[in-house]
């Protein structure tokens, strides 16, 4: 049996995250063009803000999936924006993104989070994912964006 164990991200650990990031978010479903060094500096941006928090996924040591975002305080409470959750596409499959997930959104409700957000893909499997773990579409607030060079689709 491989011995797993669930922890804090820390900085030490940020290249394999950034390889990570750049493998699971260059396949389905986004199929972004995600280099290990972008991704780990994009990665990297949000554990040095003040605010975040994140958990990784330990098999045998090595670290095969992470979850990471920011709180940020509004008018109701202070809520978390989760930015990324990725798993490595060799340990895709086996619960560890929804293990996780669910660690982290008990973890953030015991420090008095009020409420989660996070941006995901609008078709195949995410968005019944996440329902799956008590999401549902936000049908107040839309998703807008404005790019100069429209690489953003």
């Amino acid at each position: 049996m491989e011995k797993t164990i669930i922890q804090q991200c820390t900085r030490e650990h940020l290249d394999r995250y950034g390889e990570i990031y750049a493998a699971a978010f260059s396949g389905e479903p986004w199929n972004d063009h995600w280099s290990v060094e972008d991704a780990t500096v994009h990665v990297g941006e949000i554990l040095d803000s003040k605010q975040s928090y994140g958990l990784e996924y330990l098999v045998e040591g090595q670290v095969a999936g992470f979850i990471m975002g920011a709180s940020m305080l509004f008018h109701y409470g202070r809520t978390f924006e989760i930015n990324d959750l990725a798993v490595s596409p060799e340990y895709q499959g086996r619960g560890i993104a929804s293990l996780l997930l669910d660690r982290m959104v008990a973890d953030l409700r015991e420090q008095g989070i009020k409420a989660f957000h996070l941006i995901t893909a609008a078709e195949g499997t995410l968005p019944a994912f996440y329902e799956r773990h008590g999401f549902a579409k936000e049908q107040r607030v839309i998703l807008m964006h404005n790019s100069v060079d429209q690489l953003i689709s």
